[in-house]
């Protein structure tokens, strides 16, 4: 099938529709450096944006590398690595996650930093972005362990970060009290509490209301919109969701309540399934029980690879990266696909998609409710001010609809997919305020 989505006069890319082994390995384990700096080379030409501003873009303005010595419990000494990319600040402060995982490193941290800048621009927030981690296995620590660590981290990071320079917010394994060590450690070396210098705090030092819900609540507020332009009845909808975390939880739970029908739900060992539906808030609660969905009462087990192939109205990717690639994209039956991850559709399974007609709201657009959030957080610290939580979910909703609207509408006018469409508005405006700064950021 061919949904037409191409340049005027150009012919659809021609994708094969089985893909050997060895094709899908190598689709799975592309760089995602590689794949970031591809769409940003795609969306320049699309703008034909000059070279000047293009090779700016292509590189992170800075990028930190720390060596962090650590005691451990037993009086042994570790020396941990900590590095941190800033993309770009022509739009304000650099913005992002902390991460503490094994296998961080170099090119993966600025492909996310350089995700998270048009992630802030999308949806029209004055940050730029920045991405960060320790490379450790948080798991394997100590309370202790962890606190020394992140507070030394910090230490040594204390001239990059700050409120109007850089502000980190949680990742994987990182989690509102590695965000309060950060923030007290900052502290001391300034002239009094900074709240601002990080977010995702507790609601005690400065957090916000709404921030642990808010990416899944974004996402959900762009699927709502997504429904509504395909003229899809939000009533009934089947919603099959790969990962039960923060994100994953959260639109499960909205989407039920809203009247959707979540038909499928999984989390790292597997997932549970149920033409007739299955209750949002009794599987997650199984899950917190039983620290998995699989045997929830009434539910099927299935694989993370079937719930996938699904027969749904939306698919919700919400777990790990290109998941959705070469060797499962032409099975993808999904109506909607809404990126509550980060990059799990590869870019050779985008154009898949795009035959089939499956309409994706990209992950710059549907995850960025927590980096939105993060910057109310913010501007709350600032005025040293405290927004209810219904409030802050006004301005997230409006927040998330205005950008869905103006990506579907750029979609629409430039016979575009929504992915182009969100990179050409971010890449747009980054490029805008580079050129209105010349040399001054």
């Amino acid at each position: 099938m061919s949904d037409e989505r191409h340049e005027p006069g150009e012919a659809p890319v021609e994708i094969p529709q089985s893909a050997s082994a060895a094709d899908v390995a190598a689709d799975v384990s592309r760089n995602p450096q590689e794949i970031a700096l591809q769409q940003l080379a795609e969306a320049a030409q699309r703008l034909d944006l000059e070279d000047s501003v293009h090779l700016r873009l292509q590189q992170p303005k800075r990028i930190v590398q720390v060596s962090i010595p650590t005691m451990m419990d037993d009086g042994t000494w570790r020396v941990f690595t900590g590095i941190r990319s800033q993309h770009n600040t022509a739009r304000g402060p650099s913005k992002g996650g902390i991460r503490y995982h094994p296998d961080v490193h170099l090119g993966e941290v600025i492909a996310l930093s350089m995700w998270m800048t048009w992630k802030c621009a999308v949806v029209d927030i004055p940050f730029g972005g920045a991405k960060g981690g320790i490379v450790c296995d948080a798991k394997a620590m100590s309370e202790g362990e962890l606190e020394r660590m992140t507070r030394d981290f910090a230490l040594e990071m204390s001239e990059v970060f700050g409120p109007y320079s850089d502000i980190p917010a949680p990742d994987v394994y990182t989690n509102e009290r590695i965000m309060a060590w950060i923030m007290d450690a900052y502290s001391l070396k300034s002239s009094g509490p900074t709240p601002a210098v990080v977010t995702g705090k507790p609601l005690a030092l400065g957090g916000s209301f709404g921030r642990d819900q808010a990416t899944g609540r974004g996402c959900s507020f762009t699927i709502v919109e997504a429904l509504r332009v395909l003229g899809i009845p939000l009533k009934g909808a089947r919603i099959a969701i790969q990962g039960a975390g923060n994100a994953g939880s959260a639109v499960a739970r909205i989407l039920d309540r809203l009247g959707a029908k979540l038909i499928a739900i999984s989390d790292s060992q597997g997932g549970t399934f149920s033409d007739h539906g299955l209750p949002a808030s009794a599987v997650l609660q199984h899950k917190s029980e039983t620290d998995t969905v699989i045997g929830f009462p009434g539910g099927r087990q299935i694989s993370n690879e079937e719930l996938l192939q699904l027969d749904c109205e939306v698919l919700v990717p919400a777990a790990l990266e290109n998941v959705i690639n070469a060797g499962n994209a032409d099975d993808i039956k999904a109506r909607i696909v809404a990126e509550a991850a980060n990059g799990p559709t590869t870019p050779t399974a985008q154009l898949t998609l795009n035959q089939n007609n499956v309409f994706v709201i990209p992950d710059i657009l549907a995850n960025a409710g927590g980096v939105t959030v993060s910057y109310f957080e913010w501007v709350q610290n600032l005025q040293f001010d405290r927004w209810s939580e219904q409030v802050i979910d006004d301005r997230l909703r409006d927040k998330m609809v205005q950008a869905f609207h103006e990506v579907y509408q750029r979609s629409q006018s430039e016979k575009i997919d929504m992915r182009a469409a969100a990179m050409d508005i971010a890449v747009g405006r980054v490029a805008e305020a580079t050129r209105l700064r010349v040399k001054c950021f």
